[in-house]
């Protein structure tokens, strides 16, 4: 463990490997005590949150979990951002405690807790420069849109059915991983497609996407906040109240949401 010589000693490198470890064995006995009455008083001692692509929001994540943080210090936080139908397959089959918009308004499990958060609209929106910002027909047709690529987001479960959020017969589908890069693709007038209203509007204020009246519309999307009820401790309980209430933390998950329901 040591290495000696006539004027000193040092440690080797297995001694210094030993050292470390006692060091973190000394931190943890030091934070014993705290963390065993945080678990005596129902804290998680590992909390796992799924957000949907939808509504991630980096700045709002890092508010939630520094505010996880400072509340609860002895709980490992970890965040993972999924899409579509990925978001409920994190939550059924993962080991995630909870989720910020499983699509739909209604459980698909009994042991899973929800509260509807609104809708999501959308909008057929092209680039300004895109030739059918200035095609004549009132309405473009299947016929007329499957011509050009759809820009697509590609659903994340890996149990659950994937989904598909628009795509014609025939048409191509050019896939992108999230909604920045689909919309930049948009912006330069590589494909069409639609984008939550919310997030296309100051693009359409300014003209750089134009707003078409397409046969087939896209319905607006209900979102909700889930977790599992048997696994809930105090921190489930307590990131579920924040949406209940409406607190000003979550505000900023919500952007996208033009139709709210809470």
């Amino acid at each position: 463990m040591f290495l000696r010589t006539t004027r000193s000693v040092s440690l080797t490198l297995a001694g210094q490997h030993l050292l470390e470890h006692c060091r973190q064995w000394l931190n943890w006995l030091d934070a014993m005590p705290d963390e065993l009455q945080q678990i005596s008083e129902g804290v998680e001692r590992q909390i796992n949150i799924v957000i949907n692509n939808l509504l991630y929001q980096p700045q709002a994540a890092a508010d939630l979990l520094t505010w996880l943080h400072q509340q609860y210090p002895f709980t490992r936080f970890q965040i993972s951002r999924q899409v579509y139908m990925g978001v409920w397959d994190s939550l059924l089959y993962d080991d995630f405690h909870l989720a910020i918009g499983v699509t739909g308004s209604e459980s698909l499990s009994n042991n899973i807790s929800l509260l509807p958060l609104g809708e999501i609209g959308w909008q057929f929106v092209i680039a300004a420069s895109h030739p059918l910002a200035q095609h004549p027909a009132p309405v473009l047709s299947d016929d007329i849109l499957r011509r050009y690529p759809a820009i697509n987001i590609e659903d994340t479960s890996r149990t659950l059915t994937r989904r598909v959020a628009w795509l014609l017969s025939g048409q191509k589908e050019i896939k992108v991983p999230d909604l920045s890069t689909k919309l930049a693709c948009h912006l330069s007038g590589l494909g069409v497609g639609f984008l939550p209203e919310r997030m296309c509007r100051p693009y359409v204020e300014s003209g750089a996407l134009v707003v078409r009246d397409v046969v087939n519309p896209r319905r607006p999307s209900p979102l909700s906040v889930a977790w599992k009820v048997a696994e809930s401790g105090k921190v489930v309980s307590e990131i579920a109240a924040l949406f209940e209430t409406k607190n000003v933390l979550i505000n900023g998950f919500l952007r996208m949401v033009d139709r709210p329901f809470i």
